[in-house]
């Protein structure tokens, strides 16, 4: 049994290192890591699964960014711990978060990530909106959370502005 919960400053550093677990050395090097420095989280929608024994397992973050001045949710990174993949618990932290993003009133949500894990979320490829590099285009993917979010949204993705 886990428990999701929202993160909390005391969770930063956990899951700040189940991070560098899970992904690679220079992780904070990407283009995302740099639309992410200075601005701070969309709170209400990172969130922590811990086990029963309140072990870290996965967690999840979300920023607000922009695309052509329009506001929208970056997701990522999301991460789960080696000893803990292939239970669900990625898929159980996006599907939990975009429906609190929806009702939240977020329109758009906007990754860096593989299309063939995503898709089965709703997330497609992007034709018109652009990371900054080093960003693989095909790995710009897209979910609107409104029908019609992303129509006619284009451009560089850039910090949000408040």
């Amino acid at each position: 049994m886990y428990r999701l919960e929202e993160e909390t400053e005391a969770d930063w550093w956990e899951v700040e290192a189940l991070y560098d677990l899970c992904f690679a050395p220079g992780r904070t090097a990407l283009s995302s890591y740099r639309l992410r420095d200075g601005v701070p989280t969309v709170s209400d929608l990172c969130a922590v699964l811990r086990d029963a024994d309140g072990t870290l397992a996965a967690a999840i973050r979300y920023w607000p960014a922009e695309v052509g001045g329009e506001d929208v949710l970056l997701l990522g990174p999301v991460a789960v711990h080696p000893t803990r993949q292939g239970e669900g618990l990625g898929a159980l932290l996006i599907t939990e978060s975009l429906a609190e993003a929806k009702k939240l009133g977020w329109e758009r949500v906007l990754l860096v990530g593989d299309a063939p894990y995503y898709s089965r979320f709703g997330f497609r490829k992007l034709e018109d909106v652009v990371m900054p590099p080093p960003t693989n285009p095909d790995r710009v993917l897209g979910l609107p959370l409104v029908a019609g979010a992303w129509a006619g949204v284009r451009g560089t993705v850039t910090k949000a502005r408040g």
